[in-house]
């Protein structure tokens, strides 16, 4: 999917270069509903991607301007979220040994993590109101965790052309914000969140709360 999202744009550079940053996510809500959202500074050309899905004179794609929709955020407005994200910590078991990446397997440490980035990203996510929290607690925000996906791949080293296999763990987000700098989330959302953004995650998308 990475490959065929790259395919998308005809001037991009192979090996990515100076290119802007291209944030793409497939969203499987059913069996028979399955979408692809991407954020780019340039307009994509689908084609390939509907041809082989198989209805190339029925079925298209559609694009928006997504800048006078960026522009338009206020602060103190709500939305509703959703994002894939592959939430990570730094871990080393002795002092002497290098700090290596490791993805968070928990909900409550995955939570943790989005909300520890909450502010910078430029969004508070909401609270729970007191009537409607669990006596255990647990939903203290308008936040859940869903669909982790554990993945491991071949990716080859560049300097030394040597395979590593890599493990990749995503897990998709769904909640409520409160927009509490527009500058800042306008960044998240068209710069991304996160690691792993060619592999489909660090894509925020936001709608109306109703």
């Amino acid at each position: 999917m990475h490959a065929a999202v790259m395919s998308s744009f005809a001037d991009l550079l192979p090996n990515g270069g100076d290119s802007p940053r291209i944030l793409w996510r497939v969203d499987r809500n059913s069996r028979a509903e399955v979408l692809l959202y991407i954020v780019s500074a340039d307009r994509p050309d689908l084609t390939h991607l509907v041809e082989q899905a198989g209805w190339p004179t029925t079925a298209g794609w559609q694009t928006y301007d997504y800048k006078t929709f960026l522009d338009g955020l206020t602060e103190g407005s709500t939305w509703a979220f959703r994002l894939t994200a592959n939430p990570v910590h730094h871990v080393r078991r002795t002092p002497e040994e290098p700090r290596k990446r490791t993805a968070h397997l928990t909900p409550r440490h995955q939570m943790g993590w989005l909300l520890a980035r909450q502010e910078k990203a430029g969004f508070r996510v909401l609270e729970t109101p007191a009537d409607r929290r669990l006596p255990n607690g647990g939903n203290e925000h308008q936040l859940t965790v869903r669909d982790e996906q554990r993945h491991r791949f071949d990716k080859n080293e560049l300097s030394t052309g040597q395979a590593n296999r890599v493990p990749l763990v995503t897990v998709t987000f769904d909640g409520r914000l409160e927009v509490t700098d527009p500058a800042a989330l306008r960044r998240t959302l068209t710069l991304g969140l996160g690691k792993a953004k060619a592999y489909g995650c660090g894509l925020m998308t936001i709608a109306k709360v109703g």
